[in-house]
């Protein structure tokens, strides 16, 4: 037994610069493909959010032509707000979970409000507030990513 333990001893003497490289080959790739999945993650959500950015911009839009230009046909069709309001909504799904009810409740007052953006000036604030408050939620995740 007691040779056993010397030869152990002396192997691990004689190989303790490889355990020590392969040691640090595992943490280094470990770690590598951590920080790539992250990275994928976050590239993700900056896209999706920025996108997100791009649609409330677009639906604000359908807002403005709709109530203050009486664009009813073209650049103010409803029809078109909610195709935005949806790939908002879609597109968050991509983004954290406490993301969602933001765009679900984006989506909801739209579809409450939506028929007024005529000459209700209360429908037209509802769904500017509601984009407004999705718009800082993508602002507040944006800034938060690493």
């Amino acid at each position: 037994m007691d040779n056993t333990q010397n030869s152990l001893r002396k192997q691990l003497q004689r190989n303790t610069v490889a355990l020590i490289s392969l040691f640090i080959a595992v943490s280094s790739l470990s770690y590598n493909t951590w920080r790539n999945e992250k990275t994928e993650a976050n590239r993700n959500q900056r896209v999706a959010a920025f996108e997100i950015l791009i649609k409330l911009g677009e639906l604000q839009q359908v807002v403005f032509h709709h109530h203050y230009d009486r664009d009813f046909e073209n650049r103010g069709n409803p029809r078109t707000g909610w195709t935005y309001v949806l790939v908002i909504r879609d597109l968050s799904r991509v983004l954290p979970a406490e993301i969602h009810p933001v765009t679900d409740q984006l989506l909801e007052i739209w579809g409450e409000n939506w028929e007024g953006l005529e000459n209700d000036k209360a429908s037209v604030e509802a769904i500017l507030a509601g984009v407004e408050s999705t718009r800082a939620t993508m602002l507040e995740l944006l800034l938060s990513l690493e």
